[in-house]
């Protein structure tokens, strides 16, 4: 059987301000694969997601999804920025859940969800509905549809969030750091929802600190340092037997 690369990165660079947090990244991610990506904070992994989802342009490089690229096009030999409304057309296969929730607070739960399928895809208030509490059911949360951003915990609005990511039907599923930014006793709930996402052949990468998840759940397990990859590998070997000695540092750290 042959493995079809759902997004394929190549030789991507991202500068800031003359500081070089992307050095010609090469990453791809299979259909129904999950990847684990893990690294020191400052080391570019939020950056190379970022230009995944579409939320920033490369500086160079490109982006493919599903054999298409995306972002940017070639013309003349020049690489131009596509605008924005293209853009929002190839963010829908590229769902991206972020550390903080980012949801709008004066939206229910439901709403959050639909909003995008409204505003975006263009499907009726009755449909989008329907919709939403069927994806908020598979997240646990259809008897919060009607609660405000405010009325739930943390946990609660990062699952809310993972629904609204889902229900546009992405082809990938991004994660910044997803349990980052909550109590401890809340982590666990989103890591389920994330977990049974997994087991029903979504395709995911996965920026985390969670090592216990990253050795269940994922496939293969990568170390970002510099900007760069520093090591990809399935789990086992990626935690038992490290072929870098950054990446054996940084197990020793985080054990």
């Amino acid at each position: 059987m042959t493995t079809q690369a759902v997004l394929q990165v190549r030789d991507l660079h991202k500068t800031y301000n003359g500081n070089q947090v992307l050095k010609g990244v090469e990453f791809d991610i299979n259909k129904g694969q999950v990847k684990a990506v893990l690294g020191p904070s400052g080391s570019g992994k939020s950056t190379m997601l970022r230009l995944m989802a579409l939320l920033e342009p490369a500086d160079s490089g490109e982006i493919l999804l599903k054999g298409s690229r995306i972002g940017s096009r070639e013309h003349k030999g020049k690489v131009l920025h596509l605008p924005e409304r293209a853009l929002a057309i190839q963010r829908q296969e590229v769902g991206m859940v972020f550390q903080r929730f980012n949801l709008f607070p004066h939206l229910s739960a439901e709403r959050n969800v639909m909003l995008g399928l409204t505003s975006v895809k263009g499907i009726s208030h009755h449909e989008a509905r329907a919709q939403a509490r069927e994806m908020l059911q598979k997240v646990g949360l259809d008897n919060r549809a009607d609660h405000y951003p405010s009325e739930l915990s943390g946990g609660q609005q990062q699952r809310v969030a993972i629904a609204r990511a889902l229900v546009m039907n992405p082809s990938v599923m991004l994660f910044d750091e997803p349990t980052s930014a909550l109590d401890p006793e809340l982590v666990g709930e989103v890591l389920e929802v994330m977990e049974n996402l997994a087991e029903s052949g979504m395709t995911m990468i996965v920026v985390t600190h969670e090592v216990r998840f990253a050795r269940r759940v994922a496939n293969q397990v990568t170390l970002f340092d510099g900007g760069v990859i520093v090591e990809q590998a399935e789990p086992e070997q990626f935690f038992e037997n490290p072929q870098h000695e950054r990446t054996r540092k940084f197990l020793s750290h985080v054990h």
